[in-house]
C-alpha cells in the first residue's frame, strides 16, 4: 500500500462501506464505470496511485451510482496538488481552468492505434481532477475567497449535501462515506452537509440546489435544511440571474417539476425565483404535463405561462430574469400564440394552420396543445399530427408564384406584391385554386383591385 493510502485510510472516521453489505443502495461496481468517461477517470485515478498519491471518484457519479443510475461524468479528487497534477500528466495533457481552486483538466488519453476519425478521445470532454481542500470565507455569497489543500475529509466536509460528499474507490470497490450520505441517499432525504445555515451563508445558490436536487431525485429536503433556507431566501436575489435560470430549467424539465415548484413555495423562494407562480393552479398545471412526451423547457415553461393572466408579460419578465437565451423566448412565444390553432385545425382554414406546422417550433407548438387540449381540440390535433407525417413537399407545395412572376405580368414593384402573393398562397392550400394559370389569373384580378 502506498504511504498516502495509508495515511488517507488511517485517518477514516466515518464508515467505509463494500458492496457486500446488506445495506448497500445498488452495486456501485464496474458496471457503472464501463463507457470511455469512466475508464478515463479510473486511467487517471490509477496513473496518480502510481505516483505516490490518494485519489478517488468524487461526488455526483458516485450518488447516480448508488442510486442504480449510470452517471454522466466522473469528477477525481486527490491529495495531488494541481502543479502535481499538471507534472503527472504533463502540462500538454492538462488545462488549468481551474487551478487557483485545485482544479486541473485531464485530457483524455492518445489512442495511437486508432485513426482520428474513429478514435473516441475527441468525444470526451477533460476529467476534472481536484485537489482535496477546504474552503475559507465566502465574503460574496458564491465562492470562497481562497483556498486550503488538505484531505478526504476535509474536502466532504466543505460539500454542500451529504448525498454529493460521497467519495468511491474503484480499485477496492469502496464506498467512502464521512458525512451520512449513504444513509440519507437510503432514506430518500436531502440534507447539508454540517450547519444549513453556515453552507446557505457560503453559497446563496446552495439553496435552489436543494430544490432542484430534491425534485430530480424524488428526495424530502430535511425540516433543518429547509428552515435554513426559508432564513436565508430573501438573500436569493445577491445570485445571478443566469445561475438561478440554469437550476430551474433542470428544475421545468424534470417529471416532478410540480413537486419542485411545491418545494420552492415551502421553502419561499418562489417570491424572488418565480414569484409568477402565485397565479398558477398546481394541481392543473400537474394534469398537463402528465400528458407531455416531451419535456424540453420551452414546452413545460409555455405550460406553465398559460396557467397565468398575461402569459407574454410573464414570459417577458422571467426572461429578464434568468436571463434566457432568445431562441428559448422564441420558442415559448410561438407555443403561446399558436397553441389554439392546431386544437382548432378540424374548424379552421388550411391557410391558417398549414404555416404553424412548418414551422420550426411545429412540434413544440403541438405538445403544448396537445397538454392544454379539451375534448374539442382532439380532432384537430390528430389532423395536425397526420399532417406532420405526410412528406415535405406534400405538406408544404411549392407556391404557384412568385414576385419575378408579378413583374413578368406587368404589375408595379411594391407593397402590394406582398399581400397579392400572400392571398394566392392562401387560396392554393384551401384548395380555391389548382394552377399556376389560375393564380395569374388571380394576380391580375387583385392588381385591378387593389
Amino acid at each position: 500500500m502506498l504511504l498516502a493510502e495509508a495515511d488517507y485510510r488511517d485517518n477514516r472516521t466515518h464508515a467505509i462501506h463494500s458492496p457486500s453489505e446488506a445495506n448497500q443502495i445498488a452495486n456501485v461496481s464496474r458496471k457503472f464505470f464501463h463507457g470511455p468517461e469512466s475508464q478515463e477517470a479510473i486511467r487517471i485515478i490509477t496513473t496518480l496511485r502510481q505516483a505516490g498519491f490518494v485519489a478517488l471518484l468524487a461526488g455526483g457519479c458516485v450518488r447516480d451510482a448508488m442510486l442504480g443510475k449510470q452517471p454522466k461524468d466522473y469528477d477525481v479528487a486527490t491529495d495531488a496538488t494541481p502543479d502535481a497534477v499538471r507534472d503527472v500528466f504533463g502540462k500538454k495533457s492538462t488545462l488549468a481552468f481551474g487551478a487557483s481552486f485545485g482544479v486541473i483538466g485531464v485530457l483524455p488519453q492518445r489512442d495511437t492505434k486508432a485513426s482520428t476519425a474513429s478514435s473516441t478521445e475527441s468525444t470526451i470532454q477533460p476529467t476534472e481532477v481536484a485537489t482535496f481542500r477546504s474552503d475559507g470565507e465566502y465574503s460574496d455569497g458564491r465562492r470562497p475567497d481562497s483556498v486550503h489543500f488538505g484531505d478526504a475529509k476535509q474536502d466532504a466536509l466543505r460539500r454542500d449535501f451529504t448525498i454529493n460528499g460521497l467519495f468511491y474507490d474503484p480499485h477496492t470497490d469502496e464506498v467512502i462515506d464521512y458525512v451520512g450520505g449513504e444513509a440519507d441517499l437510503q432514506a430518500e432525504r436531502l440534507r447539508t452537509i454540517g450547519n444549513p445555515a453556515d453552507r446557505f451563508g457560503e453559497d446563496k445558490l446552495r439553496m435552489l440546489r436543494a430544490v432542484r436536487f430534491a425534485t430530480t431525485l424524488g428526495f424530502a429536503i430535511d425540516p433543518s435544511t429547509r428552515d435554513a433556507i426559508e432564513s436565508f431566501a430573501s438573500q436569493m436575489n445577491v445570485v445571478s440571474g443566469e445561475r438561478i435560470g440554469a437550476e430551474m430549467r433542470r428544475v421545468f424539465t424534470s417529471p416532478s417539476v410540480v413537486q419542485g415548484l411545491r418545494h420552492l413555495i415551502d421553502c419561499k423562494l418562489d417570491e424572488t425565483v418565480l414569484p409568477e407562480i402565485s397565479a398558477v393552479n398546481l394541481d392543473q398545471l400537474a394534469a398537463k404535463t402528465n400528458k407531455l412526451s416531451n419535456r424540453s423547457f420551452a414546452i413545460v415553461m409555455a405550460c406553465f405561462l398559460l396557467q397565468t393572466d398575461a402569459p407574454e408579460q410573464a414570459l417577458a419578465a422571467i426572461a429578464d430574469r434568468w436571463k434566457l437565451s432568445n431562441e428559448e423566448v422564441r420558442q415559448i412565444t410561438a407555443a403561446i400564440l399558436h397553441y389554439p390553432v392546431i386544437g382548432g385545425a378540424d374548424r379552421l382554414a388550411w391557410s391558417v394552420v398549414q404555416p404553424i406546422l412548418i414551422d420550426r417550433d411545429a412540434e413544440t407548438i403541438i405538445e403544448v396543445a396537445e397538454a392544454n387540449s379539451k375534448s374539442s381540440d382532439e380532432a384537430g390535433i390528430a389532423i395536425a399530427r397526420r399532417a406532420m407525417a405526410m412528406p415535405r413537399k406534400e405538406l408544404d407545395p411549392p407556391p404557384f408564384l412568385n414576385g419575378k412572376d408579378l413583374k413578368d405580368l406587368g404589375i408595379p414593384a411594391g407593397p402590394l406584391y406582398k399581400s397579392i402573393l400572400q392571398s394566392i398562397r392562401d387560396a392554393q392550400l384551401d384548395g380555391k385554386i389548382h394552377s399556376r394559370g389560375e393564380a395569374i389569373t388571380q394576380a391580375q384580378q387583385l392588381s385591378n383591385s387593389l
